[in-house]
Formats: structure tokens, sequence, C-alpha cells
């Protein structure tokens, strides 16, 4: 066994993934003991130089990737995700910019790339994505359609909710996530138009139970997916691995008959 499969079969082992994630956990306790100024005025060199070595844990990891995998490293997804993730650290003057340095805390996410559940998630919600589009399309118009409509009924009387497009549309944005918007909105708008529940109701019947939960669905619908793939392809290395294994007994037994 060469070099190379020695390192990758070392990065491939449960114990190595389960110290990685280790790290990352440990990492993301210490960025967040950073933003305690009672902790920092104490702890505060001590809390920087274990995140060094965190980052610098993050780096060898993706070093050894680089090493064992070469160019089959860049054609991972999530390879390229930790590669992206550590290199944010090392942009020159990330330690001087507060706003460089405050991603940092997306080392965190790294989590997603080292926990196959967390990575299944993502997955099917990529996969959702062509899906989500359509819907995104039809809640968008459905969105226009309503900003006209409460910008012609409403605008006089209630100007900073609905005095132009871009006020209407952000105050049915806050009815459809059902924020305060019985009392906080609807009420007082009935105070003034009796009728104008006519309006609000279908549009809350329409945007947050319907295309909401087609939006969730979807999501719902792509994770399934993703999982029955996974259970495929290792159901298929199963059966190659058994496959293996008989035609090596087969090899031995016909050996001994010789």
């Amino acid at each position: 066994m060469s070099f190379t499969q020695r390192l990758n079969a070392f990065i491939e082992r449960p114990g190595f993934g389960r110290f990685i994630t280790g790290v990352i956990i440990f990492n993301a306790v210490l960025l967040g003991l950073e933003t305690a100024p009672s902790v920092m005025a104490r702890h505060g060199h001590m809390i920087e130089l274990l995140d060094t070595a965190c980052l610098t844990i993050f780096i060898i990891e993706i070093a050894m990737k680089l090493v064992a995998q070469r160019q089959r490293f860049f054609l991972s997804g999530w390879n390229l995700f930790d590669f992206t993730i550590v290199g944010i650290a090392l942009v020159p003057g990330a330690q001087g910019l507060s706003v460089l340095r405050a991603l940092r805390i997306l080392r965190v996410l790294r989590v997603i790339s080292v926990a196959p559940r967390l990575r299944r998630v993502v997955e099917g919600f990529i996969e959702a994505l062509p899906g989500m589009a359509s819907v995104f399309l039809l809640m968008a118009i459905i969105f226009y359609i309503g900003a006209v409509i409460a910008t012609k009924l409403f605008s006089a009387s209630f100007p900073d909710w609905f005095g132009d497009l871009g006020r209407s549309a952000y105050t049915l944005f806050q009815i459809m996530t059902l924020e305060s918007w019985s009392m906080g909105i609807v009420r007082p708008v009935m105070d003034v138009y009796p009728y104008a529940w006519v309006f609000f109701v279908p549009f809350i019947m329409i945007t947050t139970f319907a295309v909401v939960n087609l939006l969730v669905g979807l999501i719902v619908n792509s994770m399934q997916d993703a999982h029955h793939a996974e259970d495929e392809v290792r159901t298929d290395a199963y059966r190659d691995e058994v496959l293996e294994r008989l035609e090596l007994i087969e090899r031995r037994l016909s050996d001994m008959k010789k």
C-alpha cells in the first residue's frame, strides 16, 4: 500500500472524523467566549492561542486530504466547502478587520461536512432548489398582486404600511409570517375598512398555509430521495464486497482441488 493510500485510509477512519468534529465544536466554544469581554480580559491570550491551534489542525487536515486525494479533492463539493471556510481565516488582514474576523465563526459550518446526517439534510435542500424556484416565482406573483391591491385600497389611511409597492410588500410579508398580523395590522385596518378581512384572510390562507407548506413538502421529498440514494450506494457497495469475497472463496476452493 502506497503512502497516499495509507494516508487516505487514515483520513477516512471514523476516529479521525470524530476528532475533527470535536475540534470544530471546541473552536465554536472558543469563538463564543471571545464575545464575552470579562472572559477575554482574563483569558484572552490563552483563547487566541487555542483558536490558532484549532485553525492549524484544520489546515493540516486540508493539506492531508490534498496529498491523499490530489485532483480528486477538487471533485468533491464538501472538500471545496471546507477549503473555502478554512481559507477565509487565511485572508491577509483578517486579524485586523472586524468583519473578516467575525467570519471565523463560519468554521462551525464544517460540522455539516463531517456529519453524514447533516450532509443529507443540506443535500436534500440543494436538490429541492429547482422545484423551490417555481414556488418562489409563484409566491412573487402572489405578493406582487397583493401589494398592488393593498396599496390601492389602504394607502390613503395607512401610508406607513401600504404607502407604496415596497411598503405593501414588506407588510404583507410580515402578515405571511403571522408576526403581529391581527392586532398589529389587520384589526387597525379593519377599524377604517371593515371588510378588509376579505383581502387579508385569503392572502394568509394562500401564502402561509398553502405555498409555505408546499416548500416544506418539496424539501422533505428531496431529503427522502437523498436518503434513498445513499442507501442504494451503501447497498451496492455491500453487494460488491460480498461478490468479491465469494470470488476469493471460489478461487481458494479451486486451488485446493488442484
